[in-house]
């Protein structure tokens, strides 16, 4: 794939090695296209027996006359119908533009224009801006290269890569819309850059990847991007009383830390934050609920929740840059299993005074959640709180690898977080949290279970596990991230492993 994805201006890349233009199910040229199709070469490609307007199929055509802003190589894409049922929708081009990554990386060019806004803008009600965005999404998310690249050793053979150039192709006028489909494909493109640094994070190995490490990254983020960044750990987590994080990272030599990031732009010190907490497990084992060999394989993604927080705290100082505060948590540990672990039948006091009686150790990530949980809605006096985690795997098997849980009772965030979800492409079910599924969660000796062995309304139990922890007033929302944080193969406009998923998801609500 792609060593790097920019998008550069019109001007700078007066001569590309290729051009792409759109064309929609009827095969017919829009006028921009009709102009460079000086010697009918892209005509002609479209009556082959393999050309085709139908969506994400891939035509090219070798004009023989180069005219100004053309190139060798027409990329001619299908987008499928533009109007009735079944017609384009702004957010497909994420997985089309995934398609025509693919195609560039085959073909090594390294300079394209993008001319097809032209084709988009004649779609009534679509915005080209955002069609610009998603392409930008699209190209930034299918360039991420990390699985083959940092951890090869010398028995891999090196694969060359080339940087791509992208622009809007000549034409880009204001009046064509190629002024908007540009800042579109620039603001795509860095939200890719910054989910694409937490599936990076995501995919470091456990060994490399601990606590520290996190903190470590966190800290040289914060310093790049002007992010204020504090971590309590060691002795200090006792002290404030974060006895989840203690206790869960206590059998591991890599131990536990609460990482806290902050965006504050000038006289907005004093106002209500939003507030992002990650659920950060650097590896779980299960602890001495232990988990099957097989089980564990993947865990190294376990920490996907407070890599979506890092990753969103990155595009919200670098792309959304809110005239409004945001802090972010990320509850860091490492489940391990030695003779310091926390045990079965152990009762934890957390720092609000709810007692909790431990029945699986396995069901770790709410107990350092409750502890970020905790501390900023005593601490920050937030807005709101969204927390992500990977929690449980009732909600792989309730929703699939389709939709994220999400259980939120304020109708107000519910709503912002729905709008979020439509221009993100990121895409939850709201799952029920009624009082009745508090109680499952009580004890015969503490407060709260941390899971009721009765596995009924699995997902919901760690939800409601969780609402002991956000005081009473404070909206708030839980995202189940479990089914939706990785593919297991190549899909739309993602390659194989951890997708970022969350990352523009928050970035989108903080910038409503």
């Amino acid at each position: 794939m792609f060593q790097s994805v920019r998008v550069v201006s019109s001007r700078q890349n007066a001569k590309p090695d290729a051009i792409v233009v759109g064309v929609f199910a009827d095969k017919k040229l829009d006028p921009h296209t009709r102009a460079l199709d000086k010697d009918g070469a892209i005509a002609a490609a479209l009556a082959r027996k393999d050309g085709s307007g139908e969506f994400g199929k891939i035509t090219e055509a070798f004009p023989a006359k180069v005219v100004a802003g053309s190139a060798p190589r027409v990329i001619i894409v299908g987008l499928g119908k533009a109007s009735g049922e079944g017609a384009l929708k702004v957010g497909q081009l994420r997985s089309l533009a995934g398609a025509i990554g693919r195609r560039l990386a085959a073909t090594k060019d390294s300079r394209i224009a993008l001319h097809l806004h032209h084709a988009l803008g004649e779609v009534k009600g679509l915005d080209v801006e955002m069609a610009g965005r998603c392409i930008g999404e699209g190209l930034g998310l299918i360039a991420w290269n990390f699985l083959g690249t940092r951890f090869r050793g010398s028995a891999t053979p090196k694969k060359e890569r080339t940087s791509l150039s992208v622009s809007a192709g000549a034409g880009a006028s204001a009046g064509s819309g190629g002024m908007d489909f540009e800042r579109g494909l620039e603001t795509g493109l860095g939200l890719a850059q910054s989910a694409n640094l937490a599936r990076d994070l995501s995919e470091t190995p456990p060994n490399v990847a601990t606590p520290a490490y996190i903190a470590d990254m966190a800290r040289k983020m914060a310093r790049q991007v002007g992010l204020k960044c504090t971590v309590i750990e060691g002795a200090a987590l006792e002290r404030e009383k974060l006895t989840g994080l203690v206790n869960v990272g206590k059998a591991s030599e890599n131990k536990p830390c609460l990482i806290r990031l902050e965006w504050t732009p000038r006289g907005k010190a004093a106002s209500k934050p939003i507030v992002l907490v990650g659920k950060t497990m650097t590896y779980d084992t299960g602890g001495l609920s232990l988990k099957i060999s097989n089980g564990m394989v993947g865990m190294k993604r376990d920490k996907d929740g407070g890599c979506a927080v890092l990753g969103a705290m990155h595009a919200i100082a670098t792309v959304v840059q809110p005239n409004k505060r945001v802090v972010a948590y990320l509850a860091a540990a490492e489940n391990s299993v030695s003779d310091e672990a926390y045990r079965p039948d152990d009762v934890i006091t957390y720092r609000n005074g709810v007692t909790v009686e431990v029945t699986n150790t396995d069901a770790e990530g709410r107990l350092v959640l409750a502890d970020a949980l905790i501390y900023t809605c005593e601490k920050d006096n937030p807005a709101c709180v969204i927390d992500l985690a990977t929690l449980t795997g009732g909600v792989v098997t309730a929703l699939g690898s389709t939709f994220a849980g999400m259980f939120c009772e304020d109708d107000a965030l519910r709503d912002r977080l729905a709008q979020a979800m439509e221009t993100s492409g990121e895409r939850w079910w709201r799952l029920p949290m009624d009082p009745e599924y508090r109680d499952m969660m009580k004890s015969p000796i503490a407060d709260i279970l941390n899971s009721n062995p009765n596995r009924k309304a699995h997902p919901i139990q760690g939800a409601a596990f969780l609402s002991f922890f956000v005081k009473s007033g404070v909206p708030w929302a839980h995202l189940d991230i479990a089914g939706v944080h990785m593919h297991e193969s190549d899909y739309g406009c993602f390659s194989k492993g951890s997708n970022g998923w969350g990352v523009r998801l928050l970035a989108d609500f903080v910038g409503q």
